[in-house]
């Protein structure tokens, strides 16, 4: 073992599968906030990958500010129109200058932003849906100077902050995210009516569990109220099903819940996300580093997308602060809650921590002292390693919404 500093406790909670009420939130791919999420770490992704070409490593840069302005739009049944379009602002810090080159840095964002658009929300038309912007500065010195011109082994942490994992999932998370997931990526495909705009909220009261699908409908695939009212029941079902392969609990699934179906009031988009009618979007104001909102658990308010992989603490503690959690659940048995804090501490190397902090919840017949020095060893060696992170960012292996 190194010297790092270590902690682990007994969890000051009782597991949140043992809580009486539980909430949990996922925000899809399409949503106004997820959209700049995508489009920011996309950007983000582009100019690291672009960086190793040119210079043979990343410089600065941080794209986490990006900023959507929804839009206007007239639905109608068989296809309506959008009258005013999306306006998409990205906003950061990139390196522009190194060793005589010059990098066109507002170029690259704006291929990357096309191709992310195209690829995940292909409805958006580039130019005339949505319209991108970029104005992207320079870093402070001082900041740069962290980041660092020298090779090193280990980075030094850009900033004084902290990330927050936990593991394993409980059935209302599993079911939150999954639902998303799959309603985008499987659903979707077979059922183009339904828009990649899917909000889920899950709420657990003891063993009853209501989950609540917002869902935007794509007006093309949709004729008239009845093929609405079909496409609707089609999602509950949908979701009812995917519900039921992570618990035996019972659950209710509510879709639209806002609809008013006889006064023609319905959830019915051009393009099939909300800003292209009022619902503006703010990078990190969603899903955290696992991909979802979980009051029940501690989080850290960084936004993760966008970030530089590099040595951003507010990235890469909260990526590795997960990964940690998850491969402690998976390698270590009798644990049924685990907690991870990672702090850092400006200008420290970012394998050496302020504290690494575990909170744990055993099974009743578990006595946490014979886990410890697994969790310990587990926990050591993810900061030891801590620069695979940036790697499988860069390589796209990691989702940070």
């Amino acid at each position: 073992m190194s010297e790092r500093n270590i902690r682990v406790e007994r969890i000051d909670r009782r597991a949140v599968e043992d809580q009486e009420v539980e909430i949990v939130e996922r925000k899809g791919i399409g949503h106004p906030d997820s959209i700049c999420d995508g489009i920011a770490e996309s950007v983000g992704s582009a100019l690291a990958r672009e960086y190793l070409d040119r210079v043979g490593k990343v410089l600065h840069f941080n794209t986490d500010e990006t900023q959507l302005v929804a839009g206007e739009a007239a639905p109608a049944f068989g296809g309506g129109e959008v009258v005013d379009p999306i306006y998409i602002l990205i906003v950061g810090r990139a390196t522009k200058h190194y060793e005589g080159q010059t990098i066109p840095t507002e170029r690259i964002a704006l291929t990357a932003a096309r191709e992310y658009l195209e690829a995940e929300i292909p409805k958006l038309t580039f130019g005339e849906d949505v319209v991108v912007d970029v104005k992207l500065g320079e870093g402070s010195g001082d900041l740069q100077d962290v980041f660092g011109e020298e090779e090193v082994q280990v980075p030094m942490a850009n900033d004084t902050s902290f990330g927050v994992g936990h593991a394993p999932l409980s059935e209302t998370e599993e079911i939150v995210y999954n639902a998303e997931q799959r309603l985008n990526r499987e659903f979707a495909a077979e059922n183009p009516y339904l828009g990649s705009d899917v909000k889920i909220m899950g709420k657990r009261e003891g063993d009853s569990i209501d989950v609540t699908v917002a869902a935007a409908m794509i007006d093309e695939h949709v004729p008239d109220m009845d093929a609405y009212v079909d496409a609707v029941a089609s999602v509950r079902e949908y979701v009812a099903d995917v519900a039921s392969e992570y618990t035996d609990r019972d659950v209710s699934v509510y879709v639209n819940t806002a609809d008013a179906v006889e006064a023609g009031s319905i959830y019915l988009t051009v393009t099939g996300t909300s800003a292209e009618q009022g619902d503006d979007g703010s990078v990190g104001r969603g899903n955290r580093a696992n991909g979802l909102i979980t009051p029940n658990r501690s989080m850290s308010m960084e936004a993760t997308s966008g970030k530089n992989p590099v040595n951003h603490i507010g990235k890469i503690y909260n990526l590795l602060s997960t990964d940690i959690a998850e491969n402690v659940v998976s390698e270590v048995d009798g644990i049924r809650d685990l907690r991870v804090r990672l702090l850092s501490q400006i200008g420290r190397p970012i394998d050496e921590p302020h504290v690494a902090d575990v909170h744990v919840v055993t099974e009743d017949d578990v006595d946490l002292e014979t886990v410890r020095p697994e969790i310990e060893a587990i926990v050591d060696d993810g900061l030891a390693n801590v620069t695979d992170i940036t790697q499988r960012v860069i390589d796209g292996e990691l989702d940070t919404f």
